[in-house]
C-alpha cells in the first residue's frame, strides 16, 4: 500500500502533464479538476494507508 501511494505521488509530481494527457483522453476534464481529483485521491490513499497499516502495527507494538 505504501508503494502504491509513493508511485501515485511520484506520478503526479514528476509526470503530471503526461498523466493529465492520458487521463483527459478517457475522462474529459479541465486541468484544475484533474489536479483536485489527484490531490483528493492521494489524500484518501494516505488516510487508508495510515488506518490499515500503521495503526494496527502501533497497536500490536503497544500490546506486546
Amino acid at each position: 500500500n505504501g508503494a502504491l501511494l509513493l508511485w501515485a505521488t511520484l506520478a503526479c509530481i514528476l509526470a503530471g502533464d503526461w498523466t493529465y494527457r492520458v487521463q483527459s483522453k478517457l475522462f474529459p476534464m479541465s486541468r484544475q479538476a484533474f489536479t483536485l481529483a489527484m490531490y483528493c485521491f492521494i489524500g484518501g490513499m494516505k488516510i487508508i494507508v495510515l488506518m490499515f497499516n500503521l495503526v494496527p502495527y502501533v497497536v500490536l507494538v503497544v500490546i506486546s
